[in-house]
């Protein structure tokens, strides 16, 4: 027997229809909204998207399960583009040098102690915390294990992961060198190129790899060894830019073929509009930003103008940016980067699902994609920047089930409730 359900009611229901590719320029700003919408789902897929009116008069829709929706929005799951959900354990912040060399390698050592159970528990946790904001797909990024035993701990977590119904798209990244090989950077990726890609192919450990390449990492010569061996494998490619100015570091992802960048701070107009003419889509980071205090955001405005498909993701890690919210980075991405909330939820849910690859599933509410969505506590999606710091969301749906519903406050009997007398 068919599950059918039917969400209906919603004030504004934001389908995100449209181009089959990532939206750039003005289709940033096409919600493909509809007002009293509906979704009719049937065994964990979307049936249909449309007027309520209509919808519920569908043969199918005689007898489902109703949630009403009325008065408020609904919308695609958020997507993050870009999380390091298994990143060790939370790290008290009693001092000034988040990300410092040693603040690094004690969430490295502490990836090396625990075991896999402990760290995919804490991953989980983590996991939680974002699908309570209305994250059901994961862009989980590697890279804080510093050691090839601790990164492989690391993408096993992912797979870990994907045993739970949510999405999960693995990517292994090289961010560092390890003390050991500091002074032969060019045997450590060789190594990497010629033993660990193979091996992460064969395993089906990651599907993407990612250099991070700047100050502190790989030159671009050394990154560029590192994506042709990728592309090799037939591995998809993301390059990872750092947050400050890094000339060359587009221009290397655009001509790799890179689906996704991460740019640094101070794009130049030549670095956008190449990013306009490429199929490579930039992922913005902005919690890492305003988690260290620095006023690098990356030029947004510039790359949205300039053609560019840009996407969002939290970064989320215990050191740097210990957020896992999609809403926060909406809004952030608003305020700080002068993006509009419509091109802000465009980039967190399908240009997201495009950098992930997984825009055929997810990312959209379209007819056959999976059920994900979420219903906000909203009565307009433009209130969602102004938020900030709170969760709108009222329920999250992946594939048709509901995976978090927001519990009503119990007001002590003598509180105040609603039937006490009034206040005079």
């Amino acid at each position: 027997m068919r599950k059918v359900t039917l969400v209906r009611g919603a004030r504004q229901l934001l389908t995100l229809r449209g181009p089959n590719g990532p939206r750039r320029g003005a289709d940033l700003q096409n919600l493909g909204l509809i007002q009293d919408g509906a979704v009719l789902i049937a065994d964990g897929l979307i049936h249909e998207v449309g007027p309520t009116r209509r919808l519920e008069n569908l043969a199918l829709a005689r007898g489902a399960e109703e949630i009403d929706a009325s008065g408020r929005v609904v919308m695609p799951a958020f997507v993050d583009a870009h999380i390091h959900a298994v990143s060790g354990p939370a790290r008290p912040q009693d001092d000034d040098l988040p990300q410092s060399g040693e603040a690094v390698l004690a969430i490295a050592r502490a990836i090396q102690d625990y075991s896999p159970r402990a760290l995919e528990a804490m991953a989980l946790r983590v996991v939680e915390d974002a699908l309570r904001h209305g994250t059901t797909t994961f862009g989980a990024t590697s890279g804080f294990g510093l050691t090839v035993a601790g990164e492989m701990k690391i993408l096993r977590a992912h797979t870990a992961l994907r045993r739970r119904p949510i999405s999960v798209a693995s990517t292994y990244l090289s961010a560092r060198v390890p003390r050991d090989y500091e002074a032969r950077q060019d045997e450590y990726l060789q190594w990497i190129s010629v033993r660990l890609l193979p091996l992460l192919r064969r395993r089906g450990l990651a599907e993407f790899v990612e250099i991070r390449c700047g100050e502190g990492s790989f030159t671009l010569t050394q990154a560029c060894s590192f994506l042709i061996a990728g592309r090799r494998l037939g591995l998809l490619l993301k390059v990872h830019a750092g947050m400050g100015r890094n000339p060359g570091a587009i221009t290397l992802a655009v001509q790799s073929g890179a689906v996704s960048v991460v740019p640094g701070a101070g794009t130049a107009e030549q670095e956008a509009r190449l990013l306009g003419e490429s199929q490579t889509i930039a992922t913005l980071l902005p919690g890492p930003i305003f988690y260290l205090g620095k006023r690098c955001y990356p030029e947004a405005r510039l790359l949205i103008d300039s053609g560019a498909a840009v996407a969002l993701g939290t970064g989320y890690n215990p050191d740097t940016s210990p957020s896992a919210s999609m809403q926060a980075m909406i809004a952030l991405a608003c305020r700080a980067m002068r993006v509009t909330p419509a091109e802000a939820i465009t980039a967190a849910t399908i240009n997201a699902a495009h950098a992930l690859r997984r825009a055929d599933a997810v990312g959209s509410l379209e007819t056959g994609k999976s059920a994900d969505l979420v219903i906000l506590g909203v009565q307009d999606y433009r209130e969602l920047p102004g938020h900030f710091g709170m969760n709108a969301v009222d329920l999250v749906m992946k594939n048709g089930s509901v995976l978090v519903e927001r519990s009503k406050v119990r007001w002590p009997a003598r509180s105040g409730g609603p039937d006490s007398p009034a206040i005079e």
